[in-house]
């Protein structure tokens, strides 16, 4: 038993020290183009599509989910990451005047047509 083990291992080892030799045109041309622009073979879920890895990912997440091991977030946890966020957000006035602004937009226009509304109405 011990004997085929290690003739399997050797065959492995042989089959990886061959690299390219070893490998198809199409091989070669999947190994290559990893798709973000470096080189060297992708493996596992690197050579998968996004949706592919997508697919993966969520059947994980269901499974964790179903077995009871999935995180699930409380209301105080849930509290505490987004003042977190919120803290780091703030800190970029650029960004927080834009929402401001785009805030002050939205209520001026609501508040216009409220107004035209209110005063079709009374005539």
């Amino acid at each position: 038993m011990s004997g085929q083990i290690e003739n399997q291992n050797n065959e492995r080892q042989e089959e990886m020290s061959r690299g390219f030799d070893g490998m198809n045109d199409q091989q070669q041309e999947v190994s290559n183009s990893s798709g973000n622009g470096r080189r060297g073979s992708n493996r596992g879920f690197a050579a998968m599509s996004p949706e592919k890895q997508k697919q993966i990912a969520s059947e994980g997440g269901r499974a964790a989910h179903k077995l009871g091991v999935a995180h699930e977030w409380n209301s105080d946890e849930a509290r505490k990451a987004g003042k977190k966020g919120g803290q780091i957000v703030s800190q970029n006035r650029e960004h927080m005047s834009e929402i401001g602004r785009r805030g002050g937009q939205s209520s001026g226009g609501r508040r216009n047509r409220q107004q035209e509304n209110t005063s079709e109405s009374s005539e």
